[in-house]
């Protein structure tokens, strides 16, 4: 890479990073207009839905109808790049979210897909990955650790794209063999994805 090429590289760093943090504090303070650009102009919502404005119907009623308050904290965040102008991420986020009759805590993970629109970094795609959600005072032990107000519990698939987590706890699992070779540069989430596709995920 050039001198010019790297210098790019290091403000497209930031600025993701930036990005999903801009994506907490927007949706915390309820900014949906700012919110959903963050997103590029064509963003996919639901099965049929498309574009900024079906976001913020999208959010205003899941965020209006089901939570009094949110508090989003980003933790370990892994970004590589597959060209220029596009990249891949992984975000982890721990959250709090205040309901009318529970104080919900969740632990989660995004899987990112940024595109650099016209200079600007934005999210292409956000896939959420949880492992649980639960009320402070109910610890979630067990299956099943999606644990909402009023809903029946379910899987939240946070260790689904990820195939070590299902190979280290199976039968034939084989402990003592040898070291394999690391990624390559720029290849950590896809070595460690190993292709895998993620279960059909509940978003609330």
């Amino acid at each position: 890479m050039s001198i010019e090429e790297r210098l790019d590289r290091l403000e497209s760093l930031d600025e993701i990073r930036q990005l999903a943090a801009k994506y907490s504090v927007t949706l915390d303070m309820r900014d949906l207009d700012m919110h959903v650009n963050l997103f590029v102009p064509d963003v996919r919502v639901g099965k049929n839905g498309e574009g900024r404005q079906a976001l913020k119907a999208w959010a205003d009623s899941t965020f209006r109808d089901k939570f009094t308050g949110t508090s989003h904290h980003i933790g370990n965040h892994i970004i590589e790049f597959e060209s220029a102008d596009s990249a891949i991420g992984l975000v982890y986020s721990k959250n709090e979210h205040e309901t009318k009759t529970d104080w919900v805590i969740m632990q989660m993970l995004y899987w990112d897909s940024y595109k650099r629109v016209d200079g600007t970094w934005l999210f292409h795609k956000r896939l959420p990955m949880y492992w649980y959600a639960s009320d402070i005072n109910k610890p979630p032990l067990g299956d099943k650790k999606m644990r909402w107000p009023n809903e029946d519990p379910y899987e939240g698939f946070f260790h689904d794209l990820f195939p070590s987590w299902k190979d280290f706890w199976g039968s034939d699992y084989v402990r003592d063999t040898d070291v394999s070779e690391p990624a390559e540069a720029n290849n950590f989430l896809k070595a460690l994805n190993r292709g895998s596709k993620p279960g059909k995920i509940k978003v609330n």
